[in-house]
């Protein structure tokens, strides 16, 4: 066989000289698209459920949320290894799948049995997540979000980190083969109610009474319209809270009107 390929190599020069052309192209052109990575990410292919609950103790995670989502997700095809961890206030749960599964597809099966699994958890402890298409090794880049020298009290560490959820992070989102991008550090811009008990006691007001309040005057309506001549008017009450005075304005309750100051 030996001969017989240096006999042709001699006997067709030119055909050869093409072969081996077609050969260094090909060796270079894979060589060129060739994933390499500095930390192969050597996870196995899975699918990872979280859940956040603080308020439950660990035996409530694993009852009431932890087995529920391991029944659920137990008939995806192709599973390989499913396990879980229960802590206080979360549950991750991680299904196995073998390395040839189409991971969208395996994604796609298990959020059908996670809107299973909602049925069985009790309403309002928590919503069943899917972690991104990612894995710790696959974090390939951090930076730092900063004002220029010079402007250093210009924008506060709230600002900054407000620029970077709403402005640099959706910008990074849509750059192909990002899964996630995560914040980190400075302070999430957020307002708070401080409650004074000794107040609220003496004015019989009860803590729940000042959730219902906050929950019920914190969202807008809308209705039907009203047609008047070719023109149509919509109704729609705009009660969303945006700022300090719209929250120090709201009625806890009637009668002697008593305010969130």
């Amino acid at each position: 066989m030996i001969r017989g390929i240096i006999t042709f190599s001699i006997q067709h020069k030119f055909i050869t000289g093409l072969l081996v052309l077609a050969l260094l192209t090909w060796g270079l052109w894979s060589a060129i698209h060739l994933p390499v990575d500095a930390v192969p990410d050597i996870t196995n292919n899975q699918v990872q459920v979280i859940s956040i609950a603080p308020t439950l103790a660990t035996q409530e995670v694993e009852k009431y949320i932890t087995a529920p989502i391991e029944v659920a997700v137990a008939t995806v095809p192709d599973i390989v290894e499913l396990r879980s961890i229960s802590r206080l206030g979360l549950s991750v749960v991680t299904i196995v799948l073998k390395d040839e599964t189409d991971i969208f597809r395996a994604r796609q099966q298990i959020s059908e049995r996670l809107k299973e699994a909602e049925t069985q958890i009790p309403p309002g402890i928590t919503h069943p997540e899917m972690a991104p298409v990612t894995t710790g090794l696959g974090e390939v880049y951090q930076y730092l979000v900063r004002v220029r020298k010079g402007y250093e009290g210009k924008y506060s560490l709230t600002e900054l980190r407000t620029i970077q959820d709403w402005i640099v992070k959706r910008e990074l989102l849509g750059t192909p083969g990002v899964a996630e991008v995560n914040s980190y550090g400075g302070f999430v811009k957020e307002y708070e109610v401080a409650i004074n008990p000794d107040r609220l006691k003496s004015m019989k007001i009860p803590v729940t009474e000042i959730f219902s309040a906050l929950e019920e005057n914190n969202e807008n309506t809308g209705s039907a319209y009203i047609e008047k001549n070719q023109n149509s008017y919509f109704i729609r009450g705009v009660g969303l809270a945006g700022t300090l005075e719209d929250i120090g304005n709201i009625v806890v309750r009637g009668g002697r009107e008593r305010y969130l100051y």
